[in-house]
């Protein structure tokens, strides 16, 4: 049955890092401003609000949300801290101003994200405070809490079941005339697609436009979302990244051949493979995160493929894995000597192209747990689609 997403709570977020912050940089208050598209005023509201600017202002241990008009009701059931519904009519850095000046803070640093709007930065400045740009919010997001992983687990289950409905279809396929068919029509990467994201729906999840299918060539292009036929002795690449009710995103990619040959694709996908399993055996607390990619990498190189192309070469042209969170790309990236702390949550994503004959990718997304890891939720990886 569907899992009931309505039912999870939203997770909370705990403001004692911007206390850490705003004592680190002797600021008297920390200000957020964007709209629903800013995972970072996400993250700190809970708010899923409208596409027009509203601000999120912290000062004095109180968490302030500056509604906008007529989302009042909706920001008082998302967010767990006070709404302001005054001066509504005000420009969104007016009001982060007025409502610092209410809380106390009449003047002094005010703590922003880099992405603070223009016009916001400028009313604040106008109104007396000396702007200093901040990397709290985005270093907080990097721990996931246990509600958080929560999320991410259940929104990775319904990636699995929008990925097994797809290895299901193509199972039953049938190679004919140098195309595949099923259900008596040929099978092109977007009628396939839609399939997937309809189950995707039933589970409760939004595609978020994340389906990503490339069959042969376009196996190459990591973002392809066109339309091409899936052929049979070809790659079949799906990366399928749904966005759950919270926010939170699940991602998962495995690579189908139909009827293969056993050439290119079957020695491209033995080696990342070895890559993926090279690359998660290295995650445990205190190892450092670009010890993967170097891992992954390398594992790559002892089966003949560069592992450092560049787009539109043949070899690995991307990072074996990034944070995943209310953002697809967030921290930690798998490219960087961060250490690897319990809580964190990413991809291991190794991949080979090449643009004359297909891709490879498999993925999975982890969670960093005291004594190593978790796959958030299990798939079986195959080189031939199964029927179940």
């Amino acid at each position: 049955m569907p899992d009931p997403h309505g039912s999870l709570p939203a997770p909370e977020t705990d403001p004692a890092f911007l206390d850490s912050a705003l004592a680190a940089a002797d600021a008297v208050g920390f200000v957020a401003v964007g709209n629903r598209f800013d995972d970072g005023l996400r993250y700190l509201t809970r708010f899923s609000g409208p596409d027009r600017n509203y601000a999120f202002v912290y000062a004095d241990g109180e968490a302030i949300l500056c509604a906008p008009a007529l989302f009042t009701e909706q920001a008082e059931r998302e967010f767990a801290g006070t709404v302001r519904t005054t001066d509504v009519g005000d420009p969104t850095g007016i009001r982060a101003a007025n409502t610092l000046s209410d809380l106390g803070a009449s003047s002094g640093t005010v703590l922003v994200p880099q992405s603070i709007p223009h016009d916001a930065a400028v009313h604040l400045e106008q109104a007396g405070y000396d702007l200093e740009s901040t990397t709290a919010v985005a270093d907080a997001r990097v721990i996931k809490t246990e509600s958080e992983i929560d999320c991410l687990r259940r929104v990775q289950r319904a990636a699995v079941r929008g990925m097994r409905r797809a290895e299901e279809i193509l199972a039953a396929a049938e190679p004919m005339d140098d195309e595949l068919i099923w259900q008596d029509s040929p099978l092109s990467t977007e009628r396939l697609r839609r399939q997937v994201n309809a189950e995707l729906a039933v589970y409760g999840v939004r595609d978020a436009g994340n389906t990503v299918i490339g069959a042969g060539p376009t196996c190459a292009d990591l973002h392809y979302t066109g339309m091409d036929v899936l052929r049979p002795d070809e790659t079949i690449l799906l990366d399928i990244s749904p966005r759950g009710p919270h926010g939170y995103y699940g991602d998962l990619s495995r690579t189908y051949v139909v009827d293969s040959n056993g050439g290119w694709e079957r020695r491209a996908y033995v080696a990342v493979e070895a890559a993926l399993k090279a690359g998660l055996a290295e995650i445990e607390p205190g190892a450092h995160a670009n010890n993967i990619h170097r891992e992954a990498a390398a594992e790559l190189t002892a089966h003949g493929f560069d592992p450092n192309a560049d787009e539109g070469e043949a070899g690995f042209t991307h990072g074996t894995g990034h944070g995943v969170g209310i953002s697809l790309h967030e921290g930690p990236s798998l490219r960087e000597p961060v250490e690897l702390e319990s809580g964190m949550v990413f991809t291991v994503e190794p991949g080979v192209y090449d643009p004359e004959q297909g891709g490879v990718r498999l993925e999975e997304l982890v969670v960093v747990t005291d004594d190593g890891y978790e796959t958030l939720h299990e798939y079986p990886r195959s080189f031939t689609p199964r029927a179940e």
